[in-house]
């Protein structure tokens, strides 16, 4: 259960009204990792297991699925428990993650602490130079504005409520690949990268879609999937243009309509 039936009364057109609306639910979820508490994600308790994998490779601590031994989505008690495969050397310890740093919410994102994680992951896998080596890549404005229009159609809740973001991932060419939504923008991009791992689904030729503001905790994640194309419906945030930079990530926001700010590494777009 994420969403239920609340009465409101709506001013509309000079007029009170009592009528019905639709809201959604957060819920705190705990991520297990071979039996120890990782961190607590609050979101909309729907596509847990692509949640927790995408939440699980951003961060660094899985490649991909074979990574993972094992994964229970336990829905009464809000839990998801992961076990790695023996060969995966993870350490909980080794992880600088105070209490307050564990909790994952809606608005602010990832914390600190989190962020130092992916960093420390991205230049041990010479993230930089892969997405770099990815300039020759062109595609047309036209894909970027179809592939924006698609998400939004394929975002029920996101339209129905206004209480949540939507993520999307799309070939080059413009085909759907994976569309999530989540009350956290991040979140849903987690879960739209999560759902191409469970997919066995590689990260060549596609591009990342998005309603919420492009922030460095966003940029990040497309940045641990060498994504080299990222796009949004809203602003671009320092934060995120300058990993986009660094990272040769072209960025994109307010792609509306048949208008588009691309705020880094233009070259990859084409009219």
């Amino acid at each position: 259960m994420f969403r239920r039936k609340v009465k409101i009364s709506r001013i509309k057109k000079g007029k009170k009204e009592e009528t019905d609306d639709i809201i959604l639910y957060e819920s705190p979820i705990d991520l297990y990792i071979n039996s120890n508490p990782l961190v607590n994600i609050i979101c909309l308790a729907k596509d847990l297991k692509e949640l927790s994998i995408g939440f699980l490779f951003s961060i660094g601590v899985i490649d991909s699925m074979k990574d993972i031994k094992e994964i229970k989505v336990n829905e009464l008690e809000n839990a998801i428990f992961v076990e790695l495969k023996e060969e995966v050397k993870f350490n909980i310890e080794n992880l600088d993650i105070n209490p307050v740093s564990r909790v994952v919410d809606t608005t602010c994102g990832i914390s600190s602490p989190w962020r130092n994680v992916i960093k420390e992951s991205l230049e041990k896998s010479n993230v930089k130079d892969a997405i770099k080596a990815k300039d020759y890549i062109k595609i047309k404005a036209s894909t970027i504005f179809s592939a924006i229009k698609q998400m939004q159609i394929n975002t029920p809740l996101y339209r129905e409520t206004g209480g949540c973001h939507g993520a999307a991932i799309f070939d080059f060419n413009g085909n759907l690949l994976s569309v999530k939504e989540d009350i956290g923008r991040h979140n849903a991009i987690d879960k739209v990268i999560g759902e191409m791992l469970l997919k066995d689904h590689d990260f060549k030729g596609i591009f990342l879609t998005s309603t919420g503001r492009l922030t460095g905790d966003s940029v990040l994640k497309a940045i641990r999937a060498k994504i080299p194309v990222v796009v949004s419906l809203s602003a671009a945030i320092e934060s995120g243009i300058r990993l986009a930079f660094a990272y040769g990530i072209t960025l994109i926001g307010f792609a509306r309509g048949a208008r588009m700010n691309i705020y880094s590494h233009p070259n990859r777009i084409e009219l």
